[in-house]
């Protein structure tokens, strides 16, 4: 199974350890397509401060963030799985999972992200401000700029199992799954039951307590059929609609009545 998870837009500050390696990220096909974005993002933000918070769309409050871009290459690293914080990260809970469940996080969890495209939560980053809704002035939009490696790089990560995707929508756009993978992919949306809406921050907490209830129990369903049978037995409420038409992805809405 491969789960396929937003970033979170504030970060955990860098760690003490050894300074980025971008060459022992994981899926190294993103490698060429991860140093142009780390080169102009730094560029830019040790240019002019006001265009790169222009660009970044940050708040005067957030020009600290501008100033950390700049030291990307030297700052230190720490896990991804600690550098995302928020409430999808807090109610997944990787640092409190037993050892087991923690293995199957490393396998089976892939973060997307503006800058790196897409991280396990081992590999070691640096904090960075840089969502997948920028669009730098040399590379342009940078959902555009991933579609082409991910395009070659995800379904060979994605293997032969369920890829689970509780990505935002700015994030999908980086790669859509085709074909065969796409027949057993399935897009997560947590809506709450008596109005039938999605709420932004219960919709973040519920998708991280899904995986922590999935990693915790060791249950890698082989498709989006056996992932409702899953969900079920978990004690969620979902309703499945299956694909229009064959090598479309599945839709599962997970129904709760209470917001918390």
């Amino acid at each position: 199974m491969l789960v396929l998870l937003p970033p979170s837009e504030g970060k955990a500050a860098s760690g003490r350890g050894a300074p980025l390696k971008p060459e022992s990220l994981s899926l190294p096909g993103l490698a060429a397509a991860r140093e142009a974005v780390l080169r102009e993002l730094v560029e830019l933000c040790a240019g002019d401060e006001e265009k790169a918070r222009e660009v970044l769309g940050l708040s005067e409050g957030l020009r600290g963030e501008v100033a950390k871009n700049t030291e990307l290459h030297a700052a230190g690293t720490r896990p991804a799985g600690e550098i995302y914080t928020g409430v999808l990260y807090d109610a997944l809970g990787l640092a409190s999972l037993d050892a087991a469940a923690k293995r199957r996080a490393a396998r089976s969890l892939l973060v997307f992200s503006g800058l790196w495209g897409a991280v396990r939560v081992t590999d070691r980053i640096p904090s960075y401000r840089c969502s997948m809704g920028v669009r730098l002035p040399g590379l342009g939009a940078l959902g555009a700029h991933w579609r082409a490696p991910m395009a070659r790089v995800l379904p060979e990560a994605a293997g032969d199992g369920l890829v689970l995707d509780l990505r935002s929508s700015a994030y999908a756009a980086a790669w859509k799954p085709k074909g065969e993978v796409a027949a057993r992919t399935a897009s997560v949306r947590v809506l709450h039951a008596p109005t039938r809406k999605v709420v932004s921050h219960f919709n973040k907490a519920t998708k991280g307590r899904i995986v922590r209830s999935l990693l915790t129990a060791g249950i890698a369903p082989k498709d989006p059929a056996g992932l409702v049978v899953a969900l079920r037995d978990l004690g969620y409420t979902v309703e499945e609609q299956a694909p229009a038409r064959a090598g479309s992805p599945w839709t599962l809405d997970v129904l709760v009545a209470e917001i918390h």
